[in-house]
């Protein structure tokens, strides 16, 4: 099917010539790639990881990242050498056909509007415990209306936005590892044990050992944390917003991936060497819990305040990745070719109030039934990014051999041992996969995104046997 696509050489200038704007910055990108996947998932989730996996969960963190890292690696050799704003569709429909991009681009499309309205909710929960006079559909309202502003105003807003958002929670990751490594050498008093001698490594050795659950342990933790590795590909997608799309998608995922590795695994392996894996509470963040136990004041309104951060900088950088994604498809002949109306600014204002007309509706849900809309949004897109991934990864295969071919001097940045990496992290996925089916707790999860990507490339397939019909 892709081959009866034009040449490479001409997509690529096809993609280069989009008439968005190119306000973002090298610096708004490295801060978008190290701080775009810092979100509730690490600050929160984590406890879920730690509680089935024990000290294990370094391991389980280590399997996830590397998996995540892989992807990433794959979608930046693919979009260093073919910058675009649909970015992985682009690569998809390149590779596979039109339906392949299609599929991709409307689930990526489909995960980040209900994730976004997810953030609005979570980040909505947090402000009206600080002021209840406002009710909890009240601040999702507000939330939608701010950056629903600032991303039709000029990409460079958003880029500012991020960045600081950025800063700010990798500023208090690097603050949390000063603070726990000088409790694990005894340098923080009210973080020694009961003896008075410094925590050292006893936690990780004992109460059950390192791996208190067995490599079952681990495998589970895995499924736990994945998904918090997600969100990482809006870099690729804001690349071409950049002066220098090529260059600057390399650096970004160079820079990123190992910096978030780091951050990740670094703080799971301090959390468990501060406190026992056992005294984790469940809707308790573990970094909260080690803050209170080395005696810094008021630790969970701070990492409050850093969840609420995490969760708006993720409402922001969906929100722009969705619109660029629908724009995308729009360009295509995807999406409805309205959706291709761009500012003087070079914004396509009218992708954005598409993307974020699911964030609206999300208001109405929380009026409705603010307890449990979260959990449903959820539970709606758990496992899409697998197969978003796996689409990715396939791509990059297909792909890989004709840049080569072609174009090969657009290799900038190169997909590390291929293909034997690339086939890795396909198997990987599939394990993930089937473990999630034999998980009583992940499956729904995986049966609500099974049955939209299901429905999706149902349409996907009835458009591409309309046009054979018409070709015919």
């Amino acid at each position: 099917m892709h081959d009866a696509l034009p040449p490479l050489a001409e997509k690529v200038e096809k993609v280069e010539k989009e008439p968005l704007s190119g306000g973002l910055k090298q610096r708004h990108l490295t801060m978008l790639g190290l701080g775009g996947v810092i979100g509730a998932g690490l600050f929160v989730g984590s406890g879920a990881g730690i509680a089935v996996a024990g000290p294990g969960i370094v391991l389980s963190y280590l399997i996830a990242g590397a998996l995540a890292m892989l992807v990433m690696r794959m979608l930046g050799e693919m979009s260093a050498a073919m910058p675009a704003s649909g970015a992985f569709s682009v690569h998809a429909e390149r590779a596979l056909g039109r339906w392949a991009g299609f599929s991709v681009g409307w689930l990526y499309w489909f995960l980040l509007v209900v994730v976004l309205a997810v953030e609005a909710t979570g980040a909505a929960q947090i402000a009206h415990g600080w002021a209840p006079a406002v009710p909890q559909w009240g601040w999702v309202l507000i939330f939608m209306v701010v950056f629903t502003v600032a991303n039709l105003a000029a990409v460079k807003n958003f880029g500012e936005f991020e960045f600081w958002f950025a800063a700010l929670k990798v500023a208090a990751i690097v603050l949390f590892l000063a603070l726990t490594l000088l409790a694990v050498f005894g340098l923080l008093p009210a973080a020694s044990t009961y003896s008075g001698q410094p925590v050292g490594l006893t936690n990780l050795t004992g109460h059950g050992g390192f791996l208190p659950h067995g490599w079952s342990g681990v495998v589970s933790g895995v499924l736990a944390v994945v998904f918090a590795f997600g969100g990482l590909e809006v870099v690729t997608i804001a690349a071409a917003e950049s002066d220098d799309p090529a260059r600057a998608v390399g650096r970004a995922v160079r820079s990123a991936v190992w910096r978030i590795l780091f951050f990740y695994v670094g703080s799971m392996l301090v959390i468990v060497t501060v406190l026992p894996w056992s005294s984790m509470q469940p809707g308790k963040s573990p970094y909260v819990m080690v803050l209170d136990h080395i005696g810094v004041p008021g630790a969970g309104q701070i990492m409050n305040i850093v969840v609420f951060v995490a969760l708006l900088s993720a409402l922001n950088a969906n929100l722009y990745g969705s619109s660029r994604m629908v724009f995308s498809l729009a360009e295509r002949g995807e999406a409805p070719r309205g959706l291709l109306k761009v500012s003087g600014g070079g914004v396509p204002r009218r992708a954005v109030l598409a993307s974020v007309a699911f964030g609206f509706v999300s208001v109405l849900l929380n009026l409705k039934w603010p307890d449990s809309v979260f959990l449903y949004l959820l539970n709606a897109v758990g496992a899409v990014l697998l197969f978003v991934w796996g689409l990715i990864a396939v791509s990059q295969l297909r792909l890989r051999p004709r840049i080569e071919r072609e174009a090969p001097e657009r290799l900038i940045l190169r997909m590390w041992a291929f293909p034997y990496l690339t086939w890795l992290a396909l198997a990987a996925m599939g394990a993930v996969i089937v473990l999630m089916l034999t998980d009583a707790t992940a499956r729904p999860q995986l049966l609500w995104s099974a049955g939209a990507t299901a429905l999706v490339l149902m349409v996907a397939g009835a458009r591409e046997l309309r046009a054979r019909r018409a070709r015919a």
